[in-house]
């Protein structure tokens, strides 16, 4: 895929997210549209014992009908990075590069942004530097509707939708008793084949 993608902002995105940046020229990561309930902007899935179990980052959406992505605040009387740090440990613990990668998820939770769009850039760019990407980021300074843009990928990945993307396959803590499991967030990949995660893109 030449030249650059338009992708929304996600926490801790889906594989199909970064297999998509691995064959672009650069990301343009949308900063001005309104915020979208229920979306990868603020959940992700990964693999438990138990099968796929979500992490959702809770916000304040304020009273407003439409409030902008770039204003969501994170609420953080959830002690929501307890619950994902121990999900991400009891999911990964035994995974063969959990002890080379958990420490920085670790340190980027503590730093307790105020901001949902600056937590997950903070991520984006740690995984893109885990995954040895080097393409350049840009945020859009206007909102442009469908259509407007070429490589518009911000509302084609939903966990609400089955996704079209089936990846290369590789080994996860628990698929030997569930099979290959699909739609997961990259820290699956990344946990489970480390440098190699690059190669499964």
């Amino acid at each position: 895929m030449a030249g650059k993608i338009l992708v929304s902002t996600a926490y801790l995105p889906p594989v199909e997210y970064f297999s998509l940046i691995s064959k672009s020229d650069g990301i343009l990561i949308e900063r001005e549209e309104n915020y979208l309930k229920q979306t990868y902007r603020n959940r992700c899935y990964i693999l438990s014992s138990h099968g796929p179990q979500l992490l959702s980052v809770p916000v304040y959406l304020g009273s407003q009908h439409k409030t902008l992505l770039k204003e969501i605040r994170i609420d953080y009387s959830k002690r929501w990075q307890q619950v994902h740090l121990r999900a991400l440990i009891a999911s990964y613990g035994s995974s063969p590069y959990f002890q080379y990668y958990f420490e920085d998820f670790e340190k980027t939770f503590s730093m307790k942004h105020e901001l949902l769009f600056d937590l997950n850039m903070n991520l984006i760019e740690l995984i893109l530097k885990m995954l040895k990407m080097n393409h350049d980021i840009e945020l859009t300074t206007h909102f442009d509707q469908i259509g407007y843009v070429e490589n518009d990928y911000r509302y084609s990945m939903s966990p609400k939708k089955e996704s079209a993307f089936h990846g290369k396959e590789y080994m996860q803590v628990f698929g030997n008793n569930k099979g290959f499991v699909t739609g997961m967030s990259i820290v699956d990949l990344i946990f489970n084949m480390g440098p190699e995660a690059i190669d499964f893109l």
